[in-house]
């Protein structure tokens, strides 16, 4: 239940049988389904979770109870790191209430660390604290780049980008969750969907 966790770390940084041993127990497995809320706005984000299995959510509702997809999570070979991870993640950094919720689109597994263990193995493991440092890049770079995609990205090169980084969840993630979190309607969504399908058959 840990195999794939040890493996990614291993992606980025080496980890000896010690260092691992101290990683692993501060680990534990929890499993949600379909429709749990893991995480609610306004709640300290006091766990890490590494996603094994599954598909949940991150999202914010606005004064009208419409909700907005931040972020999706899921582990295929087209996840990054900002995927792979329930978490919102400045929250969690700075241990002050959080503005996103979090739900479970389809049966989870995950991989959970608490706040308190995450610097135990910081400040015990000279590789776990590097790994942490290489999280917050790639949060910071996350951020940066969803702005700079509303700002500058059409809506069909916005929905392309996500269709050839992520094409899993075209066909797993309901429609109105990714037209929110792609910035458009779902019925503008679909008109992409269409016309991004018509030029792959014409290939």
């Amino acid at each position: 239940m840990f195999d794939k966790y040890r493996e990614f770390i291993q992606r980025y940084i080496p980890m000896n049988i010690l260092q691992w041993g101290i990683v692993r127990s501060r680990l534990s497995v929890r499993r949600y389904v379909k429709g749990d809320i893991i995480h609610h706005m306004g709640d300290v984000c006091s766990q890490l979770m590494y996603i094994n299995s599954g598909l949940a959510r991150a999202y914010t509702i606005d004064e009208n109870g419409r909700d907005y997809t931040w972020a999706i999570y899921f582990n295929d070979h087209n996840s990054s790191m900002t995927n792979l991870f329930v978490v919102d993640y400045a929250s969690f950094l700075s241990q002050t209430p959080s503005q996103l919720y979090i739900d479970v689109i389809e049966d989870c597994e995950v991989v959970v660390t608490d706040y308190k263990d995450v610097q135990y193995i910081y400040d015990h493991t000279k590789n776990g604290d590097r790994f942490g440092r290489l999280m917050s890049d790639e949060a910071y770079k996350y951020m940066h780049n969803q702005a700079i995609q509303r700002q500058t990205r059409t809506a069909t090169q916005r929905f392309e980008q996500f269709a050839t980084d992520t094409p899993y969840l075209l066909q797993k993630v309901p429609q109105y969750h990714i037209a929110t979190l792609l910035g458009i309607t779902p019925q503008h969504l679909s008109r992409l969907k269409s016309e991004y399908k018509a030029k792959q058959d014409d290939k």
